[in-house]
Formats: structure tokens, C-alpha cells, sequence
């Protein structure tokens, strides 16, 4: 169990969180037709956009309802309004995902109450559901948004339904979780016979695939129909602690039960998401997987004579903090300097002896004796100064390609995971900080 202890600083010097409308709108990108607004300033609009573009390098559908110095100040009804209108008339999105930002929630404005008049106003709504995530950027973080979205969707769609449909599963997928981390839970889902339906679905919006034709709009994600109906699932996974207050809304409505799963990168993590498949389904684990799972002993034997006893320093959002430093220490590594954006539950459930909540400034005063740095992009000029290599993870990534196509979870997630970091540390055998482990790895097999 960690020490959580606030960095104390009067500000932040080197920013390591990146904002709640920022995580609320990309949570929205993982619905079929949708199209995320937000509720601020053109400026906040443009600058999430363009971080979500160059992480993605795709197209990314995002509005705003361009707010200036006299709505904030007399109210944002007009604005918001027109901005849906003029969106629901051009692009005709299935959803509206408004994020509200600290323009907004410091004046107190009702929003949920705005878009009730607005739709009662005009009609010609009725076909684009309107939903509003409360997320002032003065609080919270990235993951913080993303969970209030995915709730605030859950909330306004999900009723509860007659039956069961024994083969259908709930997989409430949190921000840490890439499009090919989602694809990877996918197939390994329905390699047991189960349909998951997954939310956010961001394998089907944000994977990289060329469109045959422009869509204004979201294109694939969690269909509308689909969320309706996951009141009748026999089982809602969660996979993230921010997460897990939606599927505790879902079990409330519907009797749903809830597995959650702080995370899913590591052998015994994966097992017991395999083992919940099999129980559910009736059947047993079939050979691809068992194979994939031999692989990853495998590659733990392999690599943990270059993971044990390091020295590892994280600055990450928390609940992707505790999955990364809980699979390091189990491949030996010591995770010796731990800095989360936010706050969180999941910090206290960090392999380290103490969790930072602050920023990349306290991530560098602390990680110069450190083996290896992982964190976002914004990370790699302190890894840089410290002549330490670097380890990118979370969100941002934009000085690297195929963002959305890196896997981390499952058996074949995490082999590639070792051998990622793994050689990283055998580039910088005798660099700083490193120990020669090479030599004591032959000693090991000639004994055996």
C-alpha cells in the first residue's frame, strides 16, 4: 500500500494531466454517429483537438459552443442552442456529447435543464439523443471525464429490460485501454462464443481504418441499440476504477452483477478475466489461448533477468499508474518514483512507496537515479536531460506512430510488453544506472 501525498507546490510547473472535457469528449468518440461538443471557449476546443489529432492522427469530429467573455458571463443557453442545432442540421449525429468545462461550471449554469428546454423547443431533435457530462477542467483529470461520460451515457440510455441473454457480456473500457487493447478483449471474448458490448468502443471509431466516404460524424463505436440493451447482459466487466461507479449504475438499474478488474496487463490479471469467460460461457479455454498464455511464461522467464532489481520512475493518470507499476513489480522491477495526475482509489494500490499527486516537475526531481522514465510523450525532454531511456505510455502520444494500434493487455499484450522494455534496458547495458544482467542470464541457464 502506497503513501499518497499532494506535491504542495503553489503551481504546476510542468503539466502532466491533461484535462476533464478532454477525456469526456474522447470517451464520446467511442459512439456510433456521435459527435462531442464542447460546452467552452473556441480556443479550449482547438487545443483538445489538436492534441486528439496528433495522438490519433486521425480525423476527429469535436464542436464547440464557442463561448466568449459576454456568455460566460450572461449564460450559455444561446450558444449552446444554436451550436446544437446547427450540428444536428449539418452532420446529423445519432448522439451529442456535451462536455461542459470551468467557463460553464464556475458560473453554475443547468445545463442538463438547458438541453431539456432545447429539445422540448424543437422537435426535429427527437431523432439525436443529447447528452451532458459534467466536467470542470479546474478538477479532476483525464480519466476522471471519460468515467462521468461513460456514466452520463449509461444514465441516460440504459433501462432495465426483461431476460437474460446468456451469451451476451457488459465491457465498460477505461481510458488506459488503447483501440487495440479493446480488439484484443474482443477476440478473446468471443473466441468463448459470448458478444460483448463494448463502451466506449473506441476499436471501431479511432483504429486507424480508412473510411469509403466522408462521415461528418463518428464512424463505428457502441451502437445506441446496443447500450439499450445491456440491462439484459448476464455480466458487466469493468476495466478501470474510474469505470466502475457506471457499472454499478448499470447493476442498479438492472441486476447486472459487476466484475471489475483494476487491470489487465500481466499473467495473473488476464487469467482471471479468462477464467470469468470460461465460467460465464460453459466452455473450456481454447488451445490459441492457452498457447498465448505458455508464450508469456515464457517471455517472463526470458526477460526477468533484465527487469529485476531495476529502478523505475511513472508520471501516468492512476489507474494506467497502477496497472504498468504492478506488472513491473512483477517482473522484479522497483518502482521507485510514482507521480499520478489526480487523485484516486487506485493510488493507494500502487507498488511504491510513495505516489506524488503532481507534475512532470516532481517527476524529474525525483527519477535521476531511476533505470528507466515512463510516461506520455510530454515526458521524453526530462528522460532527455537525464540521459535515461524513456518509455512512452498514456495519452499523449504524439512523437511516435501507430498510438492506437499499441497493445499491452492479455497474454500477447503483455509478452510484448517485456520485450518492448526489456530491450530497452539491454540497449543501455553498462548506461546509466544499469546493472550487467546479461552475464548473471547465461549463469542462470548453464545451471539449468
Amino acid at each position: 500500500m502506497a503513501t499518497v501525498e499532494l506535491s504542495g507546490k503553489p503551481c504546476v510547473v510542468n503539466p502532466l494531466k491533461m484535462s476533464q472535457p478532454l477525456g469526456a469528449a474522447t470517451a464520446f468518440m467511442g459512439l456510433d454517429g456521435s459527435m462531442p461538443m464542447l460546452h467552452a471557449a473556441q480556443g479550449c476546443t482547438a487545443f483538445a483537438l489538436v492534441l486528439l489529432v496528433r495522438h490519433f492522427r486521425e480525423a476527429v469530429p469535436l464542436q464547440t459552443t464557442a463561448m466568449n467573455e459576454v456568455t460566460t458571463i450572461l449564460g450559455g443557453f444561446d450558444n449552446l442552442e444554436q451550436a446544437v442545432l446547427n450540428v444536428a442540421e449539418r452532420a446529423h449525429p445519432k448522439v451529442i456529447g456535451i462536455c461542459s468545462n470551468g467557463l460553464t461550471e464556475a458560473r453554475g449554469e443547468d445545463i442538463g435543464g438547458d438541453l431539456k428546454l432545447i429539445a422540448r423547443r424543437h422537435p426535429e431533435l427527437a431523432g439525436t439523443v443529447l447528452i451532458h457530462a459534467a466536467t470542470p477542467d479546474y478538477k479532476g483529470g483525464f480519466e476522471d471525464g471519460w468515467g462521468t461520460a461513460v456514466t452520463a451515457v449509461v444514465d441516460a440510455l440504459v433501462e432495465p429490460l426483461p431476460g437474460r441473454n446468456p451469451r451476451q457480456i457488459n465491457i465498460l473500457a477505461g481510458s488506459h485501454l488503447t483501440p487495440a487493447d479493446l480488439e484484443e478483449i474482443r477476440d478473446t471474448a468471443e473466441a468463448f462464443g459470448l458478444v460483448p458490448i463494448i463502451l466506449p468502443d473506441l476499436a471501431g471509431s479511432l483504429d486507424g481504418h480508412v473510411a469509403d466516404e466522408y462521415v461528418p460524424t463518428t464512424l463505428g463505436g457502441t451502437r445506441l441499440e446496443d447500450i439499450r440493451r445491456m440491462g439484459r447482459s448476464v455480466a458487466t466487466f469493468a476495466f478501470g476504477l474510474h469505470v466502475e461507479g457506471a457499472a454499478r449504475l448499470i447493476e442498479a438499474r438492472s441486476g447486472v452483477p459487476v466484475e471489475a478488474f483494476p487491470r489487465l496487463t500481466g499473467l495473473c490479471p488476464w487469467d482471471d478475466f479468462v477464467a470469468a469467460l470460461a465460467r460465464l460461457s460453459g466452455r473450456p479455454v481454447p488451445p490459441a489461448i492457452r498457447r498465448r498464455r505458455s508464450q508469456l511464461v515464457d517471455a517472463m522467464l526470458d526477460g526477468h533477468f533484465y527487469f529485476g532489481g531495476k529502478k523505475i520512475a511513472i508520471a501516468a493518470e492512476p489507474d494506467l499508474l497502477l496497472g504498468v507499476s504492478q506488472f513491473l513489480a512483477d517482473m522484479g522491477a522497483t518502482v521507485a518514483c510514482a507521480v499520478a495526475a489526480t487523485q484516486s482509489p487506485a493510488l493507494a494500490l500502487v507498488p511504491a512507496p510513495k505516489v506524488i499527486v503532481g507534475d512532470l516537475d516532481d517527476l524529474e526531481r525525483n527519477a535521476a537515479d531511476c533505470d528507466l522514465i515512463v510516461s506520455h510523450s510530454h515526458g521524453a525532454r526530462i528522460a532527455e536531460r537525464l540521459g535515461i531511456p524513456f518509455f512512452r505510455a498514456g495519452f499523449p502520444l504524439f512523437d511516435r506512430l501507430g498510438a492506437a494500434h499499441r497493445i499491452s493487455v492479455g497474454y500477447r499484450g503483455t509478452r510484448d510488453l517485456i520485450f518492448e522494455i526489456g530491450n530497452l534496458f539491454l540497449a543501455n547495458e553498462g548506461g546509466h544506472g544499469s546493472r550487467d544482467r546479461q552475464g548473471g542470464s547465461h549463469a542462470a541457464l548453464a545451471d539449468h
